[in-house]
């Protein structure tokens, strides 16, 4: 089993930073990839950033050069750095752990959830 608790939302004005971490505990890799998602009021889940067991990085286009992904896995955690915020970046960010397996499909692992609203 693996637990993400996710921390560093809240509210902030356009223009302004967040750093979202997310620790997880249980049986972890470094192998596998961790990422984060977010959905806002109304809307699907959509992919904001993943990270891989070497670093590969990868983003959605809305977020391109103002969010940043990294990963310790000394400390099993994810960050996520949001620089430039938008008020359409608000949402409910959840932290996601993906277990590869070479016998089936990925499972995915998710965070309870923490908010980041962005005023205009």
């Amino acid at each position: 089993q693996v637990q993400l608790v996710e921390s560093g939302g809240g509210l902030v004005q356009a223009g302004g930073s967040l750093r979202l971490s997310c620790a997880a505990s249980g049986s972890i890799s470094s192998l596998n990839a961790m990422g984060w998602y977010r959905q806002a009021p109304g809307k699907q889940r959509e992919l904001v950033a993943t990270i891989g067991s070497i670093a590969f990085t990868n983003y959605a286009d809305s977020v391109k050069g103002r969010f940043t992904i990294s990963r310790d896995n000394a400390k099993n955690t994810v960050y996520l750095q949001m620089n430039s915020l938008k008020p359409e970046d608000t949402a409910v960010y959840y932290c996601n752990y993906r277990r590869s397996s070479a016998y089936g499909p990925p499972y995915d692992y998710w965070g309870q959830g923490t908010q980041v609203t962005v005023s205009s």
